[in-house]
């Protein structure tokens, strides 16, 4: 069974069955390959040797890894939440390897060993959390902004750790010399990547991809992270430096997301192999043998992890329950963790038990670490009275406002298209509530006397608070479709009868939000086209009646809500075109008109193709018609429809002509 392609077959079935499992029962596939590993590997059922071939074939997978995170690394989003990153993160990142190098000093390793450990312990999981987060719709909420925040300031953390890990492998020389001497070739070969590099990147991928094949661009894509791997592996640093910075660099032109596209395969391939190859190094016997140890060492990292986390994140002035659930959050180890204790392996820095009950805690973390995740504010309530006191607070204070408001607006999200449909609402006089979860832009608007509130939108007790029961209408002002896929299952769950606007960026998934229950989808690219189409006919010399004219028929193809407007003497000027759109007209049901005191059911206007779209009453705004409103004298009767079948329904209504089913 040695020959490479049963090796390979076994392999690919034991993986895919494996992954397919682990999707099913919601758990990472990272999860999966360690399991593979496990099976199959030496210390198992021997079917996959561990040799040096394998192991250098697996390290393509750590290439991969810090090719993807450079590409996504943006120096600009660094800036922007540099508070967070390197505040908190650089904390969480220097507290937990001093500790722990102390801690496994302490227990005898030497300080190589204690320095790998350290550092594979102090990272999180930034693929589970951030899933989970975007899953959850809390990316952000406070504590899912500052677990992002400390998550980031990890992956940079990687690239030196990956510089130092080398130099502590080499042996006979004097340590600071060898630690400065793989720094200053790290600085060097950054700056001058970033020097010539960035300015010879730009015009070699303009070049390729003009080229306009795929399999060019992908090679070309390969060749570059390979080649900057393997020149940093010849200056004594780790192919993974070259690959993070390959990824930076390309990060910098406009091919990045395209890339990123064609890398991914590639990417989720290799690191399954790593993965696997990390399953391999754990041995069971040992496993069984030091369970004890193992489960105190994953009890003591989870606590301990929480306990740091939470430390630093009230330092910076957070409430005690937002900072045990950033602490819930990031209380488990990472990929990095198994990259780093790879790496210390291959330098025979680590070895043995220690490896192998710190390989299995880790491991472990990861497998509990979607249900902390899941239950991290029901456990921060009950460890924080405070907490949930604040959280019914919050509650409380929105129902103060939404108890005493009727036939109101609710605006989940109060940016800056909240902000200015809250004007709108403002200068006709319609009462709303806006609900936000940034709590600095709150206090700013409510300082400024603006109705609005902290609260999650997403959460029923909230809705309710708002006056969700007596709102006339709801509008999702952010574009995350899934926030506004939660938010519109609580409405539909709840109140069925309360139409919902949905903003979303482009018209992707207009359809999936409508069969949701949104009454509305507005995506702000295609009216951002519409707006700018409209200027650039008028510049052009288009009447302005005509441009109108244009963007309401293409707002009536798109739009539910547009459909139908009333005709008057202007929209003459194409009649051809006029009569092939639907329009609205209005019936007023005067004495002796045939249709009053029935209702609408027996009128059957559906057979002439027409929809009613209200009943407007004397002393009334009007009312939602359904199938046994009866019709009276004074009603005026709303009708959407093409013109012919509008005469007709018009017909029915006043003299009679019935149609019969």
């Amino acid at each position: 069974m040695n020959e490479p392609l049963s090796l390979i077959l076994i392999l690919l079935v034991s993986a895919v069955l494996a992954v397919a499992l682990f999707r099913k029962l919601r758990l990472p596939a990272m999860l999966a390959y360690f399991l593979v590993g496990v099976v199959l590997g030496p210390h198992t059922s021997g079917l996959l040797p561990d040799s040096d071939a394998n192991r250098e074939f697996a390290e393509f997978g750590i290439v991969f890894l810090m090719f993807s995170i450079g590409l996504e690394f943006s120096l600009p989003q660094l800036y922007a939440m540099r508070k967070k990153v390197l505040g908190l993160g650089g904390s969480q990142v220097f507290l937990t390897l001093g500790i722990v190098m102390g801690i496994a000093k302490l227990a005898g390793l030497d300080w190589s060993a204690a320095f790998v450990i350290g550092a594979a312990l102090t990272m999180s999981s930034t693929a589970i959390v951030s899933k989970i987060l975007a899953e959850r719709v809390d990316l952000n909420s406070r504590h899912g902004r500052l677990s992002i925040g400390v998550l980031l300031f990890q992956d940079i953390a990687v690239v030196p750790i990956l510089v130092l890990i080398p130099a502590l492998g080499v042996v006979g020389t004097n340590l600071t010399d060898v630690l400065g001497l793989a720094m200053l070739k790290a600085a060097g070969m950054l700056l001058f990547l970033f020097t010539i590099g960035k300015w010879l990147i730009n015009p070699w991928f303009n070049l390729v991809a003009g080229q306009r094949s795929r399999e060019l661009f992908v090679m070309n894509v390969l060749m570059v992270t390979l080649l900057l791997a393997y020149a940093t592996k010849l200056a004594g640093l780790s192919y993974a430096l070259g690959a993070f910075i390959a990824g930076m660099l390309i990060s910098e032109t406009k091919f990045r997301y395209q890339v990123e596209s064609d890398i991914s395969a590639f990417r989720d391939i290799f690191l399954g192999l790593f993965f696997i190859s990390v399953g391999m190094l754990l041995d069971v016997q040992q496993i069984v043998n030091n369970i004890g140890a193992i489960l105190l060492v994953l009890i003591a990292l989870v606590l301990f992890k929480a306990a740091i986390v939470t430390l630093v994140v009230r330092m910076v002035k957070y409430e005690s329950g937002v900072a045990i659930r950033t602490g819930l959050i990031l209380a488990q180890a990472g990929e990095f963790s198994f990259v780093i204790l790879a790496l210390g392996v291959e330098q025979k820095l680590v070895s043995g038990p220690a490896l192998q009950v710190i390989l299995a805690a880790s491991l472990l973390s990861m497998v509990i670490a979607p249900f902390l995740i899941q239950y991290n504010g029901r456990i921060a309530r009950k460890l924080v009275q405070s907490y949930s006191r604040n959280s019914g607070q919050v509650v409380q204070d929105i129902d103060d406002i939404g108890k005493h408001l009727h036939n109101h607006v609710i605006i989940c999200g109060y940016g800056r298209s909240g902000q200015y449909l809250a004007r709108f609402l403002r200068e006709e006089n319609i009462p709303y509530i806006a609900l936000d979860i940034d709590p600095s832009r709150v206090l700013e608007a409510a300082t400024a006397g603006e109705n609005v509130m902290f609260g999650d939108a997403a959460r029923r007790v909230v809705l309710e608070a708002a006056g969700g029961a007596r709102a006339k209408a709801l509008v999702i002002s952010y574009a995350d479709n899934r926030a506004a896929m939660k938010i519109l299952h609580i409405v539909q769950e709840n109140y069925p009868q309360l139409p919902v606007i949905v903003r979303t960026v482009d018209d992707t998934n207009m359809e999936a939000l409508r069969e949701a229950g949104a009454a509305e989808v507005v995506p702000e690219i295609l009216e951002g086209s519409l707006m700018l189409a409209s200027h650039a006919l008028m510049l052009l010399g288009v009447p302005l009646n005509r441009v109108v004219k244009r963007i309401r028929i293409f707002r009536e193809e798109r739009y539910k809500l547009f459909k139908g407007y009333f005709h008057g003497i202007s929209d003459a000027e194409n009649e051809d075109l006029a009569n092939q759109q639907v329009r609205l007209h209005s019936v007023i049901i005067s004495p002796g008109t045939f249709a009053i005191g029935r209702n609408l059911a027996d009128m059957h206007l559906e057979n002439f193709d027409v929809e009613v779209k209200s009943i407007r009453r004397p002393n009334s705004n009007g009312s939602q018609p359904n199938e046994e409103s009866t019709l009276a004298e004074g009603d005026v009767i709303v009708l959407l429809g093409q013109p012919t079948g509008l005469t007709n329904a018009q017909n029915a209504l006043l003299i009679g002509r019935v149609a019969t089913k």
